[in-house]
């Protein structure tokens, strides 16, 4: 291990609190600060978790340059604070998006710059252009929209959407501030002398996630089973065939992981990391493992208008992640949603508060 001391931004969010964990348990002599402003409901749930672990609770918020005064040495920052709504950026103040999705990165990459870290930065799919998404054709089955085979279009093939697919088009302004992210994070590496990798993730799912219905979709499906509260098939015909690949929230980890023992070699690279076309599922296939998995059905509406941004297909290639690292998936949708009503049971009294 070629760390001593890392610092999580997002902490104690889904994706960070999970990473800050997994990594303290596979290396306990590693000093891991995570640092969140805790503005998500049930992210508070996590500080005892990370206590547990031995790993230090910092509130504090990337929009703030003070609250970044970190004493001592930060190795490796992995920055996985975000506002991760969609539909936060349609709404009528969007300025708190792009504080925390842009500003917050500059002032993450001025610690970094004064620290000499190295950087894992968890950016996103929505930096694919959801208008160049939706005009690849599609056709429909019984459960789901495929995409036809046989298209040329740089970036897309069967195997899903690759680093080389384009990123010009508007995007919603959530990746709109990710990509800007992105480039400022290239800047940096190319003159400040530092280190880092840009991680593109699909949804990536599992234990300890918030699920809403603009983000955690997932966990939003399995927990309105379990709970026995109504859902909505929205927009592309009110059918529930929109198709997303699912990350394993573990595969995720097991990737931060790999990445910190290649920094040397693979600064600088951006990867598409996702599920791949065999952990995909429909909300409408969802909603059949839901029920075989909780053994509950229940009522599900249909909105025909399709919401600003919204995406028919995303199915990530991950073919350049595995070329380089060897990494690959290895969770199953079934397993995933399976882990998530676990937690689910195990935690029944705080989450149904949530």
């Amino acid at each position: 291990m070629i760390y001593k001391s890392i610092l999580v931004t997002g902490g104690a969010g889904f994706i960070g609190s999970n990473i800050a964990v997994y990594l303290k348990e596979k290396h306990p002599q590693l000093s891991v600060l995570a640092l969140d402003n805790l503005k998500r409901r049930g992210s508070e749930l996590n500080i005892r978790r990370l206590k547990d672990c031995g790993i230090e609770f910092l509130h504090g918020d990337i929009r703030c340059r003070e609250d970044l005064v970190i004493p001592g040495p930060v190795d490796l920052l992995i920055e996985c604070s975000a506002e991760p709504s969609v539909l936060a950026g349609f709404g009528s103040n969007p300025g708190y998006i792009i504080n925390t999705n842009l500003l917050g990165t500059i002032n993450c990459l001025e610690l970094a710059r004064h620290k000499k870290s190295d950087i894992i930065f968890l950016s996103t799919s929505r930096v694919y252009p959801y208008g160049a998404l939706n005009a690849i054709k599609s056709a429909e089955t019984a459960t789901r929209f495929i995409w036809k085979p046989g298209q040329s279009i740089p970036g897309f093939s069967s195997k899903g959407i690759s680093e080389d697919f384009t990123v010009s088009g508007p995007k919603t302004l959530y990746g709109a501030t990710k990509l800007s992210s992105e480039l400022l994070i290239s800047e940096s590496l190319a003159h400040y002398g530092v280190r880092g990798v840009i991680n593109r993730c699909g949804v990536v799912a599992g234990p300890w996630q918030f699920g809403k219905v603009d983000q955690g979709v997932f966990t939003l499906w399995m927990s309105a089973h379990y709970f026995k509260r109504g859902l909505k098939y929205i927009g592309f015909g009110a059918a529930g065939k929109q198709v997303r690949d699912l990350l394993a929230i573990s595969d995720l980890c097991r990737l931060i992981h790999l990445q910190m023992q290649n920094m040397p070699t693979i600064s600088g690279r951006v990867y598409n990391v996702g599920g791949g076309l065999e952990v995909s599922l429909s909300l409408r296939e969802t909603t059949e493992l839901c029920r075989k998995i909780t053994g509950n059905r229940i009522t599900i509406g249909r909105d025909l208008s399709t919401r600003p941004g919204d995406v028919k297909i995303y199915i990530t290639d991950n073919s350049q992640v595995t070329k380089e690292l060897g990494w690959k998936p290895q969770i199953t949708s079934e397993a995933i949603l399976t882990s998530i009503y676990e937690w689910i049971r195990e935690n029944e009294g705080d989450l149904s508060k949530i």
